[in-house]
Protein backbone atom coordinates (compact mmCIF):
# COMPACT_ATOMS: atom_id res chain seq x y z
CA UNK A 1 0.00 0.00 0.00
CA UNK A 2 1.02 3.43 -0.44
CA UNK A 3 0.37 6.99 0.42
CA UNK A 4 1.21 10.31 -2.07
CA UNK A 5 0.70 13.77 -1.69
CA UNK A 6 0.87 16.98 -3.15
CA UNK A 7 0.89 20.90 -2.27
CA UNK A 8 0.28 23.73 -4.86
CA UNK A 9 1.83 26.83 -4.65
CA UNK A 10 -1.06 28.39 -2.55
CA UNK A 11 -0.20 25.56 -0.10
CA UNK A 12 3.47 26.21 0.41
CA UNK A 13 5.97 28.10 2.06
CA UNK A 14 7.69 29.47 -1.06
CA UNK A 15 4.93 29.38 -3.44
CA UNK A 16 6.51 26.02 -5.20
CA UNK A 17 5.14 22.91 -5.68
CA UNK A 18 5.78 20.33 -3.04
CA UNK A 19 5.50 16.23 -3.95
CA UNK A 20 6.07 13.40 -1.85
CA UNK A 21 5.24 9.67 -1.94
CA UNK A 22 5.85 6.72 0.33
CA UNK A 23 5.85 3.25 -2.09
CA UNK A 24 4.74 0.45 0.11
CA UNK A 25 5.61 -2.79 -0.88
CA UNK A 26 6.75 -6.79 0.25
CA UNK A 27 9.71 -6.38 2.71
CA UNK A 28 11.93 -8.32 1.03
CA UNK A 29 10.85 -6.47 -2.66
CA UNK A 30 14.20 -4.20 -2.79
CA UNK A 31 13.55 -1.05 -4.55
CA UNK A 32 16.10 1.22 -6.83
CA UNK A 33 16.88 4.70 -7.48
CA UNK A 34 17.94 5.15 -11.22
CA UNK A 35 18.63 7.65 -13.72
CA UNK A 36 17.66 7.31 -17.42
CA UNK A 37 18.60 10.07 -19.50
CA UNK A 38 16.72 11.64 -22.57
CA UNK A 39 17.29 8.64 -25.65
CA UNK A 40 16.60 8.32 -29.70
CA UNK A 41 15.33 5.55 -30.64
CA UNK A 42 14.88 4.38 -34.54
CA UNK A 43 11.51 3.92 -35.95
CA UNK A 44 9.71 0.89 -35.16
CA UNK A 45 11.41 0.22 -32.02
CA UNK A 46 9.66 -2.26 -29.66
CA UNK A 47 9.90 -1.72 -25.76
CA UNK A 48 9.58 -4.31 -23.26
CA UNK A 49 7.27 -3.48 -20.69
CA UNK A 50 6.87 -5.91 -16.89
CA UNK A 51 4.40 -7.85 -19.34
CA UNK A 52 3.77 -6.04 -22.66
CA UNK A 53 5.68 -5.34 -25.89
CA UNK A 54 4.77 -2.03 -27.30
CA UNK A 55 5.80 0.20 -29.46
CA UNK A 56 8.77 2.62 -28.62
CA UNK A 57 9.05 6.61 -28.98
CA UNK A 58 11.24 8.30 -31.10
CA UNK A 59 12.18 10.32 -28.40
CA UNK A 60 12.08 10.03 -24.64
CA UNK A 61 12.90 12.03 -21.70
CA UNK A 62 15.59 12.31 -19.03
CA UNK A 63 14.10 10.94 -16.00
CA UNK A 64 14.43 10.00 -12.36
CA UNK A 65 12.36 6.81 -10.70
CA UNK A 66 12.26 4.37 -8.13
CA UNK A 67 11.02 1.08 -8.73
CA UNK A 68 10.83 -2.28 -7.73
CA UNK A 69 14.13 -4.22 -9.01
CA UNK A 70 12.08 -6.70 -10.98
CA UNK A 71 9.54 -4.29 -12.82
CA UNK A 72 10.16 -2.31 -15.67
CA UNK A 73 7.93 0.27 -14.40
CA UNK A 74 8.04 2.87 -11.57
CA UNK A 75 5.96 3.54 -8.58
CA UNK A 76 6.97 7.70 -8.70
CA UNK A 77 9.22 9.48 -10.18
CA UNK A 78 10.16 12.67 -12.59
CA UNK A 79 11.22 13.89 -15.80
CA UNK A 80 13.19 17.06 -17.15
CA UNK A 81 10.64 18.75 -17.62
CA UNK A 82 9.41 18.61 -14.12
CA UNK A 83 6.82 15.96 -14.58
CA UNK A 84 6.22 13.96 -11.36
CA UNK A 85 3.29 11.09 -10.91
CA UNK A 86 2.92 8.74 -8.29
CA UNK A 87 0.85 5.89 -8.40
CA UNK A 88 -1.93 4.04 -5.86
CA UNK A 89 -3.01 0.43 -6.34
CA UNK A 90 -6.88 0.50 -6.19
CA UNK A 91 -9.40 -2.64 -5.62
CA UNK A 92 -12.64 -2.03 -7.87
CA UNK A 93 -15.28 -3.92 -8.92
CA UNK A 94 -13.83 -4.30 -12.54
CA UNK A 95 -11.95 -7.69 -13.03
CA UNK A 96 -8.32 -7.23 -13.20
CA UNK A 97 -6.71 -8.58 -16.29
CA UNK A 98 -3.80 -10.76 -15.29
CA UNK A 99 -1.73 -10.57 -18.18
CA UNK A 100 -0.85 -8.96 -21.85
CA UNK A 101 -1.27 -5.56 -20.29
CA UNK A 102 0.37 -2.48 -18.57
CA UNK A 103 1.14 -2.20 -15.24
CA UNK A 104 0.20 0.99 -13.49
CA UNK A 105 3.61 0.96 -12.64
CA UNK A 106 4.55 0.80 -16.53
CA UNK A 107 1.80 3.99 -17.40
CA UNK A 108 3.54 5.96 -14.94
CA UNK A 109 6.74 5.12 -16.23
CA UNK A 110 5.96 5.57 -20.16
CA UNK A 111 4.12 9.31 -19.45
CA UNK A 112 7.31 10.34 -17.92
CA UNK A 113 9.11 9.42 -20.72
CA UNK A 114 6.63 11.07 -23.12
CA UNK A 115 4.81 14.08 -21.79
CA UNK A 116 6.25 17.22 -21.14
CA UNK A 117 3.43 18.79 -18.86
CA UNK A 118 1.06 17.38 -16.17
CA UNK A 119 -1.95 17.64 -19.04
CA UNK A 120 0.05 15.85 -21.42
CA UNK A 121 1.16 12.94 -18.55
CA UNK A 122 -2.52 12.33 -17.54
CA UNK A 123 -3.67 12.17 -21.31
CA UNK A 124 -0.70 9.81 -22.05
CA UNK A 125 -2.33 7.33 -19.45
CA UNK A 126 -5.32 7.41 -20.34
CA UNK A 127 -4.41 6.73 -23.91
CA UNK A 128 -2.15 3.88 -23.43
CA UNK A 129 -4.66 2.53 -21.17
CA UNK A 130 -7.41 2.52 -23.62
CA UNK A 131 -4.78 1.21 -26.06
CA UNK A 132 -2.73 -1.79 -23.98
CA UNK A 133 -5.17 -2.24 -20.96
CA UNK A 134 -4.06 -1.93 -17.78
CA UNK A 135 -3.55 -4.40 -14.89
CA UNK A 136 -1.18 -7.63 -14.38
CA UNK A 137 0.19 -8.92 -11.42
CA UNK A 138 1.42 -7.01 -8.80
CA UNK A 139 2.70 -8.72 -5.84
CA UNK A 140 6.19 -9.50 -6.01
CA UNK A 141 6.03 -12.81 -4.12
CA UNK A 142 2.20 -12.69 -3.85
CA UNK A 143 0.54 -13.85 -7.50
CA UNK A 144 -2.78 -13.02 -6.16
CA UNK A 145 -2.00 -9.54 -5.38
CA UNK A 146 -3.30 -7.70 -8.40
CA UNK A 147 -5.20 -4.21 -9.26
CA UNK A 148 -5.85 -1.03 -10.84
CA UNK A 149 -4.20 2.23 -10.50
CA UNK A 150 -4.84 5.77 -9.43
CA UNK A 151 -2.76 8.77 -10.29
CA UNK A 152 -1.06 11.73 -9.15
CA UNK A 153 0.44 14.09 -11.53
CA UNK A 154 1.64 17.30 -11.33
CA UNK A 155 4.06 20.18 -12.77
CA UNK A 156 5.02 23.13 -11.33
CA UNK A 157 1.65 25.17 -12.84
CA UNK A 158 -0.72 22.26 -11.82
CA UNK A 159 -1.79 19.13 -10.65
CA UNK A 160 -4.11 16.38 -11.55
CA UNK A 161 -5.83 13.50 -9.91
CA UNK A 162 -6.63 10.14 -12.20
CA UNK A 163 -8.72 7.25 -10.70
CA UNK A 164 -9.28 3.90 -12.85
CA UNK A 165 -11.45 0.43 -12.90
CA UNK A 166 -10.40 -0.96 -15.63
CA UNK A 167 -11.08 0.96 -18.64
CA UNK A 168 -13.12 3.26 -17.18
CA UNK A 169 -11.63 6.43 -15.14
CA UNK A 170 -12.57 9.68 -13.60
CA UNK A 171 -10.11 13.08 -13.30
CA UNK A 172 -9.79 15.70 -10.96
CA UNK A 173 -8.02 19.29 -11.03
CA UNK A 174 -6.56 19.82 -7.79
CA UNK A 175 -6.52 23.25 -6.24
CA UNK A 176 -4.72 23.66 -3.15
CA UNK A 177 -3.14 19.77 -1.98
CA UNK A 178 -4.47 16.59 -2.25
CA UNK A 179 -3.68 13.19 -1.01
CA UNK A 180 -4.12 9.66 -2.31
CA UNK A 181 -3.63 5.82 -1.00
CA UNK A 182 -5.65 2.71 -2.00
CA UNK A 183 -9.12 3.81 -2.74
CA UNK A 184 -11.04 5.58 -4.93
CA UNK A 185 -11.64 9.27 -4.00
CA UNK A 186 -13.68 11.10 -7.09
CA UNK A 187 -17.03 11.42 -6.22
CA UNK A 188 -19.28 13.64 -8.21
CA UNK A 189 -16.90 16.37 -8.46
CA UNK A 190 -14.32 14.65 -11.50
CA UNK A 191 -13.66 17.39 -14.15
CA UNK A 192 -13.38 15.03 -16.77
CA UNK A 193 -14.83 11.13 -16.85
CA UNK A 194 -15.11 8.18 -19.45
CA UNK A 195 -18.07 8.69 -21.31
CA UNK A 196 -19.22 5.18 -21.20
CA UNK A 197 -18.64 5.16 -16.91
CA UNK A 198 -22.05 6.47 -15.76
CA UNK A 199 -24.06 4.41 -17.93
CA UNK A 200 -22.01 1.28 -17.58
CA UNK A 201 -22.40 1.74 -13.84
CA UNK A 202 -25.81 2.06 -13.91
CA UNK A 203 -26.54 -0.93 -16.06
CA UNK A 204 -25.06 -2.36 -13.48
CA UNK A 205 -26.70 -1.13 -10.54
CA UNK A 206 -23.97 0.38 -9.24
CA UNK A 207 -25.70 3.90 -8.67
CA UNK A 208 -27.79 4.74 -5.83
CA UNK A 209 -28.89 8.23 -5.78
CA UNK A 210 -27.24 10.14 -7.91
CA UNK A 211 -23.52 9.00 -9.84
CA UNK A 212 -20.16 8.97 -7.67
CA UNK A 213 -17.17 7.19 -9.10
CA UNK A 214 -15.42 6.23 -5.92
CA UNK A 215 -18.79 5.09 -5.04
CA UNK A 216 -20.08 3.17 -8.19
CA UNK A 217 -16.59 1.52 -8.80
CA UNK A 218 -14.61 0.49 -5.39
CA UNK A 219 -14.30 -2.97 -4.00
CA UNK A 220 -15.63 -2.10 0.00
CA UNK A 221 -14.39 -5.01 1.20
CA UNK A 222 -10.24 -4.81 -0.20
CA UNK A 223 -10.71 -0.73 -0.43
CA UNK A 224 -11.46 -1.26 3.81
CA UNK A 225 -8.68 -3.92 4.27
CA UNK A 226 -6.11 -1.66 3.02
CA UNK A 227 -6.68 0.89 5.98
CA UNK A 228 -6.07 3.76 2.88
CA UNK A 229 -8.95 6.18 4.67
CA UNK A 230 -7.47 6.50 8.15
CA UNK A 231 -3.82 7.19 5.72
CA UNK A 232 -5.74 9.63 3.65
CA UNK A 233 -7.34 11.29 6.49
CA UNK A 234 -4.56 11.57 8.17
CA UNK A 235 -2.31 13.25 4.94
CA UNK A 236 -4.82 15.42 4.67
CA UNK A 237 -5.03 16.84 8.06
CA UNK A 238 -1.08 16.89 7.93
CA UNK A 239 -1.46 19.00 4.83
CA UNK A 240 -4.41 21.48 5.92
CA UNK A 241 -2.26 21.97 9.27
CA UNK A 242 0.46 22.60 7.20
CA UNK A 243 -1.09 25.15 4.68
CA UNK A 244 1.38 28.08 3.90
CA UNK A 245 3.96 26.41 5.72
CA UNK A 246 4.28 23.27 3.64
CA UNK A 247 8.13 22.79 2.77
CA UNK A 248 10.52 19.96 1.95
CA UNK A 249 11.67 19.32 5.83
CA UNK A 250 7.71 19.07 6.28
CA UNK A 251 7.08 16.89 3.41
CA UNK A 252 10.30 14.89 5.16
CA UNK A 253 8.36 14.61 8.40
CA UNK A 254 4.95 13.67 6.84
CA UNK A 255 6.74 10.86 5.02
CA UNK A 256 7.80 9.58 8.58
CA UNK A 257 4.67 9.86 10.21
CA UNK A 258 3.30 6.77 12.33
CA UNK A 259 -0.56 6.14 13.74
CA UNK A 260 0.16 6.25 17.12
CA UNK A 261 1.97 8.43 19.48
CA UNK A 262 3.78 5.43 21.11
CA UNK A 263 4.39 4.01 18.09
CA UNK A 264 5.77 -0.12 17.73
CA UNK A 265 6.02 -1.86 14.56
CA UNK A 266 4.24 -5.37 16.03
CA UNK A 267 1.14 -3.17 16.75
CA UNK A 268 -2.13 -3.10 14.74
CA UNK A 269 -4.09 -5.42 12.75
CA UNK A 270 -4.23 -2.95 9.63
CA UNK A 271 -1.56 -0.78 7.97
CA UNK A 272 -2.65 2.93 9.34
CA UNK A 273 0.92 4.98 9.33
CA UNK A 274 1.65 6.99 6.15
CA UNK A 275 5.59 5.30 6.88
CA UNK A 276 4.24 1.54 6.60
CA UNK A 277 5.55 -1.58 8.39
CA UNK A 278 5.14 -4.95 7.47
CA UNK A 279 4.18 -7.10 10.72
CA UNK A 280 2.42 -10.63 9.86
CA UNK A 281 2.12 -12.60 7.13
CA UNK A 282 -2.02 -11.94 6.66
CA UNK A 283 -2.98 -8.18 6.96
CA UNK A 284 -0.06 -6.38 6.81
CA UNK A 285 2.63 -8.67 4.47
CA UNK A 286 2.62 -5.61 1.67
CA UNK A 287 3.02 -2.62 3.31
CA UNK A 288 6.42 -1.89 4.20
CA UNK A 289 7.85 1.72 3.01
CA UNK A 290 10.71 0.33 0.23
CA UNK A 291 11.41 3.78 -1.34
CA UNK A 292 10.70 7.06 -0.51
CA UNK A 293 10.67 10.42 -2.43
CA UNK A 294 9.70 14.07 -2.41
CA UNK A 295 10.21 16.61 -5.31
CA UNK A 296 10.46 20.34 -5.11
CA UNK A 297 9.13 22.23 -8.05
CA UNK A 298 10.16 25.80 -8.47
CA UNK A 299 11.10 27.77 -11.70
CA UNK A 300 14.66 26.17 -11.53
CA UNK A 301 15.25 22.41 -12.50
CA UNK A 302 13.04 20.32 -10.04
CA UNK A 303 15.51 19.26 -6.25
CA UNK A 304 14.66 15.32 -5.74
CA UNK A 305 15.07 14.22 -2.51
CA UNK A 306 15.16 10.58 -2.08
CA UNK A 307 15.78 7.64 0.74
CA UNK A 308 17.03 5.27 -1.64
CA UNK A 309 16.42 2.92 1.33
CA UNK A 310 12.98 1.31 3.42
CA UNK A 311 11.88 2.99 6.49
CA UNK A 312 11.73 6.52 6.26
CA UNK A 313 11.42 6.72 9.68
CA UNK A 314 15.05 5.69 10.01
CA UNK A 315 16.65 6.95 6.89
CA UNK A 316 18.27 9.68 5.20
CA UNK A 317 16.80 12.33 2.25
CA UNK A 318 19.40 12.78 0.18
CA UNK A 319 19.04 15.70 -3.22
CA UNK A 320 19.65 14.80 -6.65
CA UNK A 321 19.35 16.94 -9.67
CA UNK A 322 19.33 16.79 -13.56
CA UNK A 323 22.46 17.86 -13.98
CA UNK A 324 25.61 16.61 -15.04
CA UNK A 325 26.06 13.25 -12.93
CA UNK A 326 23.08 12.24 -10.95
CA UNK A 327 23.51 9.55 -9.13
CA UNK A 328 26.43 8.12 -6.82
CA UNK A 329 27.90 4.80 -7.05
CA UNK A 330 25.41 2.45 -5.10
CA UNK A 331 27.04 -0.55 -5.09
CA UNK A 332 25.30 -3.49 -6.83
CA UNK A 333 21.82 -2.82 -8.07
CA UNK A 334 19.23 -4.07 -5.02
CA UNK A 335 17.73 -7.93 -6.10
CA UNK A 336 15.98 -10.68 -4.82
CA UNK A 337 19.00 -11.76 -2.09
CA UNK A 338 20.67 -9.84 0.55
CA UNK A 339 24.12 -8.47 -0.20
CA UNK A 340 25.74 -6.09 1.95
CA UNK A 341 27.16 -4.41 -0.84
CA UNK A 342 24.24 -2.87 -2.11
CA UNK A 343 23.03 0.33 -0.83
CA UNK A 344 18.93 -0.62 -0.02
CA UNK A 345 20.29 -4.03 1.32
CA UNK A 346 22.84 -2.47 3.75
CA UNK A 347 20.64 -0.02 5.16
CA UNK A 348 18.25 -3.37 5.95
CA UNK A 349 21.06 -4.74 8.29
CA UNK A 350 20.44 -1.32 10.63
CA UNK A 351 16.55 -1.24 10.31
CA UNK A 352 16.23 -4.92 10.65
CA UNK A 353 18.30 -5.01 13.88
CA UNK A 354 16.42 -1.95 15.11
CA UNK A 355 12.72 -3.71 14.96
CA UNK A 356 14.42 -6.19 17.66
CA UNK A 357 13.58 -3.07 20.38
CA UNK A 358 11.84 -0.16 17.69
CA UNK A 359 11.86 2.82 19.95
CA UNK A 360 15.31 2.60 22.32
CA UNK A 361 17.23 1.45 18.80
CA UNK A 362 15.98 3.97 17.01
CA UNK A 363 16.66 6.49 19.47
CA UNK A 364 19.92 6.19 19.00
CA UNK A 365 20.58 7.18 15.28
CA UNK A 366 17.64 10.12 15.03
CA UNK A 367 19.98 12.89 16.45
CA UNK A 368 22.97 11.86 14.03
CA UNK A 369 20.37 11.53 11.18
CA UNK A 370 18.82 15.07 12.19
CA UNK A 371 22.04 16.44 12.29
CA UNK A 372 22.98 15.02 8.52
CA UNK A 373 19.51 16.14 7.12
CA UNK A 374 19.72 19.56 8.46
CA UNK A 375 23.28 20.11 6.62
CA UNK A 376 21.79 19.14 3.39
CA UNK A 377 18.89 20.99 3.28
CA UNK A 378 21.35 24.15 4.34
CA UNK A 379 23.61 23.72 1.76
CA UNK A 380 21.12 23.04 -0.95
CA UNK A 381 18.39 25.87 0.30
CA UNK A 382 20.83 28.28 1.98
CA UNK A 383 24.04 27.94 0.60
CA UNK A 384 22.62 27.40 -2.79
CA UNK A 385 25.15 24.11 -3.55
CA UNK A 386 22.89 21.95 -5.89
CA UNK A 387 25.24 20.03 -7.66
CA UNK A 388 26.16 16.17 -8.02
CA UNK A 389 28.95 16.49 -5.11
CA UNK A 390 26.21 17.46 -2.71
CA UNK A 391 24.51 13.85 -4.13
CA UNK A 392 27.71 12.37 -3.58
CA UNK A 393 28.44 13.75 -0.21
CA UNK A 394 24.99 12.69 1.24
CA UNK A 395 25.28 9.45 -0.11
CA UNK A 396 28.54 8.57 1.21
CA UNK A 397 27.88 10.40 4.46
CA UNK A 398 24.77 8.08 5.46
CA UNK A 399 26.97 4.96 4.06
CA UNK A 400 28.94 6.22 6.61
CA UNK A 401 26.25 6.59 9.25
CA UNK A 402 24.92 3.10 8.34
CA UNK A 403 28.64 1.46 9.57
CA UNK A 404 28.60 3.25 12.85
CA UNK A 405 25.04 2.67 14.04
CA UNK A 406 25.07 -1.25 13.05
CA UNK A 407 28.21 -1.36 15.30
CA UNK A 408 26.45 0.96 18.12
CA UNK A 409 23.11 -1.12 17.72
CA UNK A 410 24.29 -4.26 17.75
CA UNK A 411 25.87 -3.70 21.67
CA UNK A 412 22.27 -2.38 22.90
CA UNK A 413 20.67 -4.76 25.07
CA UNK A 414 17.12 -5.36 24.00
CA UNK A 415 14.56 -3.60 26.40
CA UNK A 416 11.37 -4.13 24.90
CA UNK A 417 10.94 -7.23 22.66
CA UNK A 418 7.74 -7.48 20.73
CA UNK A 419 5.62 -9.85 20.42
CA UNK A 420 6.84 -13.66 19.28
CA UNK A 421 4.19 -13.73 16.17
CA UNK A 422 6.41 -10.55 15.24
CA UNK A 423 9.60 -12.00 15.83
CA UNK A 424 8.67 -15.46 13.67
CA UNK A 425 7.74 -13.81 10.81
CA UNK A 426 10.66 -11.14 10.51
CA UNK A 427 13.03 -14.40 10.94
CA UNK A 428 11.31 -15.80 8.13
CA UNK A 429 11.26 -13.05 6.21
CA UNK A 430 15.21 -12.79 6.78
CA UNK A 431 16.04 -16.51 6.07
CA UNK A 432 14.78 -15.89 2.71
CA UNK A 433 17.13 -13.36 1.74
CA UNK A 434 19.90 -14.44 3.74
CA UNK A 435 20.29 -11.69 6.29
CA UNK A 436 21.91 -13.28 9.43
CA UNK A 437 21.01 -10.49 12.34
Amino acid sequence: MCDTFIALPNATSDGSVIFGKNSDREANEAQLIEYHPSKLFPKFTKLQCTYLNIPQVEKTNAVIISRPFWMWGAEMGVNEHGVVIGNEAVFTKIKVEKSNVLTGMDLLRLALERADSALSAKQKIIDLMNEFGQGGIGGYQDMNFKYHNSFLIADKSEAWVLETAGKYWATKKVTDFYAISNGLTITDDFDEIHPKAIDFATKKAWVKDTFSFSSAFSDYLYTNLSGCKSRQNKAKMLLKTNYFKMDVPLAMAHLRTHDEGDFSPSKALIGKSICAHVANSVTRNASQTTGSMIVHLTLEKPTVWVTATAAPCLSVFKPLWFTGMVLPDLGPKPEALFNKESFWWKNECVHRQILKDFKNRAAIIIPEREQLEARLLKNVYHEKKKTFFETKIAFEEHWKLLDLWLTAIEKLPIKKSPNLFYKAYWKHLNNKVGIKI
